[in-house]
C-alpha cells in the first residue's frame, strides 16, 4: 500500500510539473532519411507519407527499417538529439522525417511551434512548416491523452540551421499574436486616419472564432474593426484599423489592441508604428484582392522637384530574406522619381512568380494612381532574387517598362533554386513533358526575345558566390546575338552584396534616363511571345488571346502600316488574337493579312475599337469569347487561387472523409499564410451559396459524394469523382485510391474559377495532402489524375494529365494517358 501511494504521489507530482511548466522542448527524437522528393513540380516522391497513408507504417524505432531505395541502401531510423539551443542537426533526416513522440496525461490543446521543416502530421493531421525558421508560426493542435506524434518532413537543407520544435500550453483559449505583423507608418501628408495593420488571432478553442473585433487605440483615437471568422484550432492573421491622424511626433508610437466579443475584452496587447520623418523611407500597407489580405510595400520618395514635371517610377523588387522597406531604404531618394517596393508577399515569397508577380502587378497600379508618374518613364530593377524577378517580370511584361536592370539576378528557376529546388528542365516521357510545359512561363530564357523593345542594364559583382557571374554572363551572350540597347557591367571584386550601390547604382539611373516607353500608336511593329496568355498576353495593341496548343509557346511578329492601313505578319500556335486600332480613324478600311492567308478587311466602326480575329481555316474577324478561354482565365490549377478566394471543404461522407476535408482546407490556409502573408476564408460546403461568394475564386476540397457544394460549381463539368470511380468524358477509373486535381471555370463569373482537390476514397484524399502547389514557379496542368502510388512510382502512377480545349472542353484538350 505505501509503495503503491508513494507511486500515486510521484505521477502526481510528474503531471504537476507537466502541467505547470508554460513549454515542454523536444530535445530526443527519431530520423531517417532521404526518402522523399518534393520540388518545383506536380510529381512528388514520399515513401514514408505512401506507408502512413496505406496505414502500414510501423512505429518507428532505432535501427528499423522504413524502406530500400531504387540503389538497394536500406533507409533506417536513428536516435537524433537536440543541442543546447534545442536544435536537431545533422543529416540522418535530410531530406527525410524526424520523429517526434509527446506524453500527454489527458486530452488537451496545445500550441506547437516547429522551425526548419517542411510540413509536419501531428496524430496524422497535416500542418504547414516553417522551413525559413521564422519562429512565428504558432499552431494550435489537439493532443489525445496518451502518445502523440509528430512526424516532420525536412528538405534536403534540414540539416542547416536544425530543427526544432516545442509545446506551449496558453493560458487564454484565444489570444493575440503580435510577432508576425504588417504594419504601416505613418507618413506626413498622407492621410493616415484609417491605416490597415495585420496581426494574428490564434484560437486554440473547439468552436469558429464568429463577429469578434479588435479595438485599436493610438494617441486617443479608437477604432473597432469587425474581423473575420478564425477556424476552430487555427490561426488566422486578420485586418485591423488604426486611426493615426493625431500622431505627428516622429518615433515609434505604441498602439494598444484589444480583442473583443460582443464588448467584452478577450485578450490585450500591444504593437508599435512607426511615424517617419518627411522625405524618408516609408511603408504603406493595402487590401489584396487576391485574398482581401493586409499587404504593404514600401517607398523611397522623390526628392523636392524643381519643375512640375511627373516624376519616373522606378519600380524595385527585392532579393530573398529582404523586407521591402530595407530594399527602399538602399535608395538615396532621387529628384527626378520614386522609388516602390512591392512585397512578394514575404522576404522570400514565390520569387515574384505566380502570386509574387501579382503581388507586382498590384502595387504597380496603385504605384501609378498614388504618384501619377510620368506614363513614359517607368522603370524595373532589382537585385538577386529580385534580379531574377526583373528578368522574369521584364520579359513577361515587356510593354510596362521603359528599361530594366536585373542586379546579381538568376535568369530561370530551371538552372538556380532555392529551398523548393529547381525546376526540371528535361521530361523523360510524354507524361512528365506535359506536366513540366506547364512551367513554361517561367522559362524566361525562352522570352528573351521580348527584351528587344527594353533597355537592358546588366549588373553583377564578378566574385558573386551566392548567385554566379555566369549567369549574367549568360545573358550578356544571349542579348549580344540580337539586342541593340543593352549595357553590361561586372563590378571588379564584388561579392553578392557590395553596399547600396548594388541597386542603388548611379550609371544604372543614367542609362534609365536615355530611355521611355512610347505611346502605342507610335508603335509599328509587335514581336511578342507568351507560353500562357492568362500570365501575359499583349503588347502594345496586339493581344493573343487562345492559344491552339495550350501552355506552348505561341509569338506574334506583327507590323502596322497607318500610311496603307494595313496589318500584317506571322504568328506562331495563335489560335485567336486581337489588335487595339487606335492608330486608325473611325471609318478606315484596315487590311489584316497573317500567315501568308487571304486577307481579312474591316473597317473601323469607332475610335480605339478592338477586333477580334480566330483562326479557323484561315483568319475570320470574330467576338471576344468571355466563357472560352482567354487573357482573363486561361486556365492552369493554379489559376483558380485568386479572385478573393474562399477554401470551401465537404462535411458529407465518412467522418474520415469529412475530417480530411477540413483538415486539408486548413492546411492550405496555413500554408497560403506562411508563404504568402496571406488570410484565407475557409467555409463548409452547406453555407456556401454562390450568390453570396460571386465572382470569387473557390478551392473545392472533396467529391461529388461528399460535397454539398459540387453541383452548385461543377454541374456542366466532364470530371466526376465520387467514390470508388473517377471519369473524365468516356475515360475512367476506379478505385478508392485515386487523386485529382483541376480547375474549372465558374459558369456565373467571366473572371473566377474553382480549384478542385479531389479523392475516390481516404487513400486517395491522403494522397492528394500535397500541396506545392504554393511553390513559386511549379507547374500543374488543368488536369492531373495520380494514384496513392505516385509516391512511391512517381510518374508511373499519373494516371493522366493535360488541358481543357479552348471551350473548356475534354475533346478539344490535349491529355495523355498511362
Amino acid at each position: 500500500m505505501k509503495r503503491f501511494l508513494l507511486a500515486l504521489v510521484l505521477l502526481t507530482s510528474l503531471a504537476f510539473q507537466a502541467f505547470s511548466q508554460k513549454t515542454y522542448y523536444f530535445d530526443e527524437g527519431l530520423g531517417v532519411g532521404p526518402s522523399h522528393q518534393y520540388g518545383r513540380e506536380a510529381l512528388y516522391k514520399d515513401e514514408l507519407a505512401y506507408q502512413f497513408y496505406n496505414g502500414t507504417l510501423s512505429r518507428p524505432a532505432e535501427g528499423n527499417l522504413l524502406f530500400t531505395n531504387d540503389k538497394g541502401a536500406e533507409i533506417k531510423w536513428q536516435k537524433v538529439k537536440a543541442d543546447s539551443l534545442h536544435r536537431f542537426r545533422g543529416s540522418a533526416f535530410t531530406n527525410g522525417y524526424i520523429y517526434l513522440t509527446y506524453h500527454s496525461p489527458r486530452e488537451q490543446t496545445a500550441v506547437l511551434t516547429m522551425t526548419g521543416h517542411d510540413m509536419a502530421f501531428v496524430n496524422g493531421i497535416p500542418h504547414a512548416g516553417d522551413m525559413y525558421r521564422y519562429g512565428w508560426m504558432h499552431l494550435p493542435v489537439r493532443l489525445k491523452k496518451g502518445n502523440n506524434e509528430i512526424y516532420a518532413r525536412v528538405a534536403r537543407f534540414g540539416s542547416y540551421g536544425g530543427v526544432t520544435a516545442n509545446l506551449s500550453f496558453p493560458e487564454k483559449p484565444v489570444y493575440l499574436s503580435t510577432e508576425d505583423l504588417t504594419i504601416p507608418d505613418v507618413v506626413p501628408g498622407l492621410k493616415n486616419d484609417s491605416l490597415w495593420a495585420g496581426l494574428v488571432v490564434v484560437n486554440t478553442s473547439s468552436k469558429v472564432l464568429k463577429d469578434f473585433q479588435v479595438k485599436s487605440s493610438v494617441s486617443g483615437k479608437e477604432t473597432i474593426t469587425t474581423i473575420p471568422a478564425v477556424p476552430a484550432y487555427g490561426l488566422r492573421k486578420v485586418g485591423i484599423l488604426i486611426n493615426a491622424a493625431d500622431v505627428s511626433v516622429p518615433g515609434k508610437q505604441d498602439v494598444a489592441v484589444t480583442l473583443l466579443k460582443e464588448g467584452k475584452q478577450i485578450d490585450q496587447s500591444s504593437i508599435a508604428i512607426q511615424s517617419v520623418e518627411e522625405g524618408k523611407q516609408y511603408s504603406r500597407t493595402f487590401i489584396s484582392e487576391l485574398d482581401g489580405s493586409v499587404q504593404y510595400y514600401a517607398v523611397s520618395p522623390q526628392l523636392k522637384p524643381k519643375s512640375d514635371k511627373k516624376p519616373a517610377l522606378f519600380f524595385s523588387v527585392h532579393g530573398a530574406e529582404v523586407q521591402a522597406i530595407s530594399q527602399a531604404r538602399a535608395y538615396k531618394p532621387k529628384e527626378w522619381g520614386v522609388v516602390v517596393a512591392p512585397t512578394n508577399r514575404r522576404p522570400r515569397g514565390f520569387n515574384w512568380e505566380d502570386w509574387g508577380r501579382l503581388d507586382a502587378l498590384e502595387v504597380l497600379e496603385i504605384a501609378k494612381k498614388q504618384f501619377q508618374p510620368d506614363s513614359s518613364r517607368i522603370y524595373l530593377t532589382g537585385h538577386s532574387m529580385g534580379g531574377h524577378g526583373t528578368w522574369f517580370l521584364g520579359a513577361t511584361y515587356p510593354e510596362k517598362w521603359a528599361a530594366i536592370a536585373p542586379s546579381a539576378g538568376y535568369p530561370t528557376l530551371s538552372s538556380y533554386g532555392s529551398h523548393d529546388g529547381v525546376i526540371p528542365d528535361s521530361a523523360g516521357s510524354p507524361m512528365e513533358s506535359i506536366l513540366l510545359r506547364s512551367s513554361n512561363a517561367s522559362n524566361v530564357l525562352a522570352l528573351t526575345s521580348n527584351y528587344k523593345s527594353l533597355g537592358v542594364y546588366v549588373a553583377h559583382g564578378d566574385a558573386d558566390k551566392t548567385v554566379s557571374v555566369k549567369y549574367a554572363r549568360q545573358m550578356r551572350d544571349i542579348l549580344g546575338k540580337f539586342h541593340r540597347d543593352f549595357s553590361y557591367y561586372e563590378h571588379i571584386g564584388g561579392e553578392h552584396w557590395y553596399g547600396d550601390i548594388s541597386v542603388d547604382w548611379p550609371p544604372i539611373f543614367d542609362f534609365f534616363s536615355w530611355h521611355s516607353i512610347p505611346a502605342d500608336t507610335a508603335v509599328n511593329f509587335v514581336d511578342f511571345t507568351t507560353a500562357n496568355p492568362g500570365i501575359s498576353s499583349k503588347m502594345r495593341w496586339a493581344e493573343i488571346q487562345q492559344q491552339i496548343t495550350p501552355l506552348k509557346y505561341s509569338r506574334i511578329q506583327i507590323s502596322l502600316d497607318k500610311k496603307s492601313n494595313r496589318i500584317f505578319g506571322s504568328t506562331g500556335n495563335v489560335a485567336a488574337l486581337s489588335f487595339h486600332l487606335g492608330a486608325f480613324a473611325p471609318g478606315t478600311e484596315v487590311q489584316i493579312t497573317l500567315d501568308s492567308l487571304a486577307a481579312v478587311n474591316y473597317k473601323v466602326k469607332q475610335q480605339n475599337e478592338t477586333v477580334y480575329l480566330k483562326k479557323v481555316s484561315g483568319w475570320t474577324v470574330s467576338t471576344s469569347e468571355k466563357q472560352n478561354k482567354n487573357p482573363r482565365r486561361n486556365g492552369t490549377f493554379k489559376e483558380a487561387f485568386q479572385n478573393n478566394m474562399v477554401l470551401v471543404y465537404a462535411t458529407g461522407g465518412s467522418k474520415e472523409e469529412a475530417g480530411w476535408a477540413l483538415e486539408k482546407a486548413k492546411y492550405d490556409a496555413e500554408t497560403w499564410y506562411y508563404r504568402g502573408n496571406g488570410a484565407v476564408e475557409i467555409i463548409a460546403d452547406k453555407d456556401f451559396n454562390p450568390e453570396q461568394y460571386k465572382n470569387r475564386g473557390v478551392v473545392l476540397y472533396g467529391n461529388k459524394d461528399t460535397s454539398a457544394a459540387w453541383n452548385k460549381l461543377l454541374k456542366d463539368c466532364p470530371v466526376h469523382v465520387s467514390n470508388g470511380k473517377m471519369t473524365v468524358k468516356d475515360k475512367s477509373y476506379t478505385g478508392d485510391n485515386l487523386a485529382a486535381c483541376f480547375i474549372w471555370p465558374r459558369s456565373d463569373s467571366e473572371n473566377a474559377s474553382v480549384a478542385v482537390i479531389s479523392g475516390t476514397g481516404k487513400k486517395g484524399f491522403l494522397a492528394a495532402n500535397a500541396n506545392q502547389y504554393f511553390s513559386g514557379g511549379s507547374g500543374f496542368p488543368d488536369l492531373m489524375i495520380y494514384s496513392l502510388d505516385m509516391l512511391t512510382k512517381g510518374i508511373q502512377g499519373v494516371k493522366m494529365a493535360g488541358f481543357f480545349g479552348n471551350d473548356w472542353s475534354v475533346e478539344k484538350g490535349e491529355f495523355v494517358n498511362n
